[in-house]
């Protein structure tokens, strides 16, 4: 496949797969999407490679979610939704090799959904964390809900859906959303330093060690399904679309409105 909105290189057992639209703070829409797909499976079941490090372009933002202008009540690609992101989330857990988040910047809404899928998180101390899915009209219910609550306890994780608040990099090492934080420019020097470590490891155990911990939580892919489809028929509602509305028209949404 030809990348237009992702870059991926291979350097030494390592594969960088990179979110390239820093100009919208690496939202991803459905050709983005279709691209991370392919770059997972290209990397996943590539025996030279050990490790996986998924990012974004620039120092702004790892990922900030669904590109809000490719949403015109559905998104630009296929799936459920308009954007196959639920293929996505389930790859990275189902490929065979420890998948590494650098998080360099924000990790919000979808984007904060695929630094948790990731096995490991290093965030840089600039990194900003947290969700926009009940601001805009939308959110992730699955993944992004059930398995965040494993990670960081349920009132943890109702709290992030809720109030759609955002955390520091400290904040989120110390609830364990991710596994370290460093200086901004010791970033790419101490994830190089985890990826080392993982590659000296026997690539065997580390497969069958990453299956059977996503063994536990398997079953959240089946909610997620389900959860898509209603996500499917949310968005095609009047709510939903004062959600996109007003993201794009730089305003407060009024949601009550069509409960009165």
């Amino acid at each position: 496949m030809h990348y237009e909105d992702i870059l991926y290189s291979e350097n030494d057992g390592v594969a960088t797969i990179t979110i390239n639209r820093p100009e919208r703070y690496n939202a991803f829409r459905g050709q983005t999407c279709m691209e991370l797909l392919d770059a997972f499976n290209r990397a996943g079941w590539n025996k030279n490679i050990g490790v996986i490090v998924f990012t974004g372009a620039g120092d702004k933002a790892f990922c900030t979610g669904g590109d809000q202008s490719a949403h015109e009540g559905q998104y630009d690609g296929r799936g459920l939704i308009g954007l196959p992101v639920e293929e996505l989330q389930t790859l990275i857990r189902e490929v065979p090799k420890p998948v590494i988040a650098r998080v360099n910047g924000f990790a919000i809404g979808g984007g904060h959904v695929l630094h948790v899928v990731c096995d490991l998180s290093i965030a840089s101390d600039k990194a900003i964390f947290g969700q926009v899915g009940p601001k805009v009209g939308s959110v992730d219910p699955g993944f992004g809900t059930a398995y965040l609550s494993r990670l960081i306890g349920e009132k943890r994780a109702r709290e992030i859906w809720y109030l759609c608040r955002k955390y520091s990099a400290q904040q989120a090492l110390d609830w364990g959303l991710v596994n370290a934080v460093v200086p901004h420019d010791e970033l790419d020097a101490e994830v190089q330093k985890w990826c080392d470590e993982i590659l000296e490891k026997s690539p065997t155990a580390l497969s069958i060690a990453k299956r059977s911990f996503n063994a536990d939580s398997a079953n959240i892919a089946g909610i997620g399904g389900l959860g898509m489809q209603a996500l499917s028929l949310y968005y095609d509602t009047d709510e939903a679309k004062e959600g996109t509305a007003a993201f794009k028209e730089k305003r407060k949404p009024d949601f009550r409105k069509f409960y009165k």
